[in-house]
């Protein structure tokens, strides 16, 4: 009842209607990326997801934000059934992304936001590194880039509730993988696949 709920205030304030343009609703192991403009992101593309695509598939969230207050808490596990990430935790390289491969590795499909934190920018800036690193553990997961059109005017930083601006998810193809790609190389592209997204994208 709840993630009805969530869903129907979603799709009722902002829209979120999704545009699959380079791949389909399908059942398949997937991770998500997107740009990140503000706190409606992951509200939008898991609302955006068919219901059965949503209970396999696992938003990134920051912890300092959705594990904050007991109805976001509530949310986002109960819910979204969110991974919470402190984006600030201090500790040896890659731990922060063990939770994000413990569910790759059950099966499961993540929504990720490859910035690390939200922009003001109509197209994504530079991306960290994890999703190199789960794209080369995974590769059976599909990598589809995902833009989200609005949300930051909607839902702008400061702001205590989002205003009533249509908001749009567009599913772009699977990110293909080269073999030997390097890092920083593959990173820029999966940026501009995102960006590419965009209903005016430019360069």
């Amino acid at each position: 009842m709840i993630e009805t709920l969530v869903i129907a205030l979603t799709r009722f304030l902002v829209g979120g209607q999704a545009r699959w343009t380079g791949a389909g609703p399908e059942p398949r192991q997937r991770i998500y990326f997107a740009n990140h403009a503000s706190h409606l992101d992951t509200l939008l593309i898991w609302s955006a997801l068919p219901r059965p695509l949503r209970a396999s598939t696992h938003p990134i969230a920051a912890a300092d934000y959705w594990g904050s207050g007991n109805i976001r808490r509530h949310i986002a596990l109960k819910v979204l059934n969110a991974v919470l990430v402190e984006r600030s935790a201090q500790g040896p390289p890659g731990a922060a992304l063990a939770p994000l491969r413990g569910v790759l590795s059950e099966g499961g499909s993540l929504i990720l936001f490859p910035e690390g934190t939200r922009g003001s920018e109509r197209l994504p800036g530079p991306f960290k590194s994890g999703l190199y690193w789960l794209a080369q553990d995974f590769p059976d997961a599909e990598l589809i880039p995902t833009y989200l059109d609005n949300p930051s005017r909607a839902f702008p930083k400061g702001a205590f509730l989002p205003v009533p601006i249509s908001c749009t998810v567009r599913f772009g193809a699977p990110l293909a993988r080269r073999q030997g790609e390097e890092k920083d190389e593959f990173l820029e592209r999966a940026r501009q696949a995102v960006s590419a997204l965009a209903s005016d994208a430019i360069a």
